[in-house]
């Protein structure tokens, strides 16, 4: 490779590094919250992707196991930068959060007081308006007529009246199925550029080891007792087996953690909860855990092993189908059944800003004013995320004083 691009590629890594930090320092809300923060940095103000190959990316995020706004964002970097740029926006997301939890295990305690609860309220109240602009914009673009609409009413309904992590394969399975039927005579639209710098023989490697070792792991750690080993096949285990988003991820954690005595069902629980008080994705929650396993290895060695064993086996199972991805989309039929994946993504995306996200955070006239707030800035004003989590903040802890 020469100079010249070689300085090119570590300028674009640094580029997506530094975005994706800030997102990761910014990015409250969740999983669905964060397909809205990353619709509105990479689609709508850099265009580093369309609108449809972002849907397209989303869809398969969703099919796969694994967290899938961080393979979202994984696939964005990669996309721009390479590898260096892959590692770049998982790095720049994931680390925020990591030593946010890394910190609360090693101190305890968390924020207190009509303050503290009052910020912490304000900022899933900023998540409402970030995943009510992501399935306002997206429902223009990719539910433009009768059949698409009537899918994604479909899939929300799915989603909505089944408990299961399985309605979102589901709702998305049956959305290709009816945009086979019903899309077939849309109006063409580019499929937009999903060119990624993995080969399909590295794709088969990546989807090799995904299966090597989740089978190998459980095998090595029963023959060869080192707690290390233990620790990283327990959190490679539970990223692997995950469907549905980080939250589904908590059962498996817990009965691989809490019943073998790693941890006690109190600072289990006492973590999650702070989990959801930080930026970036619920996986790092294995950075606490791992940071509090008993015995060593713990402290940062035990995050870092949570860290790394609990993303490791998603971004596998990504690089491995990224390859055949964008060859399979390009085709005919193919996208009229994205035409319909894509429908039905704005219909899971609608049944979240419903449950949980709305659910969860809307108690009060008060807190419908602030949810509104922060939608127009962001629609109306086109205000940056920031200024609008730091809007949503500031209102939380003043009503949440006002109140108490």
């Amino acid at each position: 490779m020469s100079d010249v691009a070689s300085a090119r590629i570590q300028h674009s890594a640094l580029e997506v590094l530094r975005i994706f930090l800030r997102l990761g320092l910014t990015s409250f809300g969740g999983p669905i919250a964060h397909i809205g923060y990353f619709r509105e940095e990479f689609v709508v103000r850099r265009r580093w992707i369309d609108e449809h190959a972002y849907a397209d990316l989303v869809a398969l995020c969703q099919f796969l196991p694994g967290p899938a706004s961080s393979q979202v964002g994984f696939s964005i970097g990669l996309m721009r930068a390479g590898y260096a740029g892959a590692l770049a926006a998982w790095v720049g997301f994931t680390l925020p959060s990591a030593i946010a939890l890394v910190a609360f295990a090693s101190v305890g305690g968390a924020l207190a007081g009509a303050h503290g609860a009052g910020l912490l309220h304000g900022l899933k109240l900023v998540a409402v308006a970030i995943v009510a602009q992501a399935v306002w914009g997206m429902a223009r673009s990719l539910c433009p007529d009768r059949a698409r609409a009537t899918i994604a009413a479909v899939a929300a309904i799915v989603v909505l009246t089944s408990p299961s992590s399985a309605a979102q394969i589901a709702a998305i399975a049956l959305g290709a199925i009816a945009g086979l039927a019903w899309c077939r005579d849309a109006p063409a639209t580019s499929a937009g550029h999903l060119e990624v710098p993995v080969s399909g023989g590295t794709g088969l490697l990546a989807l090799g080891a995904f299966f090597v070792l989740l089978v190998a792991l459980p095998l090595v750690s029963t023959q060869v007792h080192l707690p290390g080993l233990a620790l990283f096949e327990a959190f490679y285990r539970s990223g692997a087996l995950v469907f549905g988003g980080g939250h589904v991820v908590l059962p498996l954690l817990r009965e691989a953690f809490v019943p073998g005595g790693w941890v006690s069902d109190d600072a289990f629980l006492a973590g999650y909860g702070a989990a959801q008080a930080v930026p970036g994705p619920l996986f790092t929650f294995a950075a606490y855990l791992g940071a509090l396993a008993k015995p060593a290895p713990n402290a940062i060695a035990g995050a870092a092993l949570g860290v790394v064993g609990i993303f490791l086996p998603g971004l596998l199972i990504l690089v491995g189908a990224l390859p055949f991805w964008d060859a399979f989309r390009q085709r005919t039929h193919a996208q009229a059944m994205m035409r319909g994946v894509n429908a039905a993504v704005v219909g899971i995306l609608g049944a979240a800003l419903y449950n949980p996200v709305w659910t969860s955070s809307v108690k009060a006239p008060s807190d419908v004013a602030i949810a509104l707030a922060g939608f127009v800035l962001l629609t109306a004003w086109r205000a940056p995320p920031l200024v609008v989590v730091v809007a949503g903040a500031l209102a939380g802890m003043a009503f949440g004083a006002a109140t108490s």
